[in-house]
């Protein structure tokens, strides 16, 4: 390529730059930034039209310039290191139920057009690392996140629209407020039309009808956001919720764990009461295990009798000290 053609073509990439950074721009202020005259500049807006870029023109005094609606980002407008974290991101995606295909569909068209450069440092990165498991992963399949949900999710959210559905099977009428992601589920903060009570509800258990139900004007929420998934779906988020009395006192307890992950009730006697849940009876019996108290579970009954069978095996690991 030689100097001029490489000198308009980084041209052409700053002024496509310039146009998706505010609503638009007059002639005299694009010549001004790139440097050049009026002219060179609808020169130039002629050659983004013919690679296929909508730029709007409006009369007037100095000519105005829009970027339209459908306009494509190209990857070289990326630096090197944003181009590698969205790649990194990308390949992240492919690992997240329900969006394994279309992560990685994507992943490769953003490699296709990367720099040869850029593609290598990608694929040095992908040979020389691997990711662990997350430690809060459990025996329980991540549920698959349906990606035509999530998205009517938002854009009810957005659009202040109502939605109709069945959370686990009953009928529900819901103003959506927000979406939060938190140990690979998706969970909408939303207020029953019917009650006007606050609840975090996962995405993945909701069956969302057609049509959805009426615009709101949304109100104020009580607090944070993401405190309030994290501490409602301990006390009522999730597939297995248990009670459990500790020997410790309820400032102890709490000392050792995250608050957001139980609740914890202190007891006259100086013990406490945890109320916290998990995926499994599996998880939460490990997990409980962990606290180094003493305690005692008495719901639900499939956690009492995982913690037989576990306390056997335990028994069963020790030599006999005859």
């Amino acid at each position: 390529m030689t100097t001029t053609a490489s000198a308009t073509a980084a041209r052409l990439l700053t002024l496509l730059g310039l146009l998706q950074s505010r609503p638009d721009w007059t002639g005299p202020e694009l010549a001004e930034r790139l440097d050049v005259t009026a002219r060179t500049v609808r020169h130039d807006v002629a050659r983004l039209r013919d690679l296929g870029y909508p730029v709007d023109a409006v009369r007037g005094p100095g000519g105005r310039y829009r970027l339209g609606a459908g306009a494509r980002l190209p990857p070289l407008l990326l630096d090197d290191a944003e181009a590698v974290a969205v790649a990194v991101g990308l390949r992240s995606a492919t690992g997240t139920a329900g969006f394994e295909e279309s992560g990685q569909s994507a992943l490769t068209k953003l490699e296709q057009v990367m720099p040869e450069r850029l593609r290598r440092q990608l694929a040095a990165l992908r040979s020389a690392s691997t990711a662990g498991p997350a430690n809060t992963d459990s025996d329980v399949t991540d549920p698959a996140v349906d990606p035509d949900a999530l998205t009517a999710v938002a854009t009810a959210i957005r659009d202040h629209q109502g939605l109709r559905c069945f959370y686990r099977e009953e009928p529900l009428e819901l103003e959506p407020y927000h979406l939060v992601s938190w140990q690979r589920r998706w969970f909408l903060v939303g207020r029953d039309v019917r009650t006007g009570t606050w609840a975090p509800y996962r995405v993945d258990w909701l069956e969302l009808r057609t049509p959805g139900g009426r615009r709101f004007a949304p109100e104020p929420f009580p607090g944070d956001l993401t405190e309030f998934v994290v501490r409602e779906v301990a006390r009522t988020g999730w597939a297995v919720h248990a009670r459990i009395t500790v020997d410790a006192t309820a400032e102890d307890v709490l000392a050792r764990i995250n608050p957001a992950v139980g609740t914890v009730e202190p007891l006259p006697d100086g013990r406490c009461v945890l109320v916290t849940g998990g995926d499994s009876v599996e998880t939460v019996a490990v997990w409980i295990g962990m606290l180094g108290f003493d305690f005692r579970a008495t719901e639900p009954p499939g956690l009492v009798a995982h913690l037989r069978v576990l306390a056997a095996r335990y028994a069963r690991a020790v030599p006999d000290s005859g």
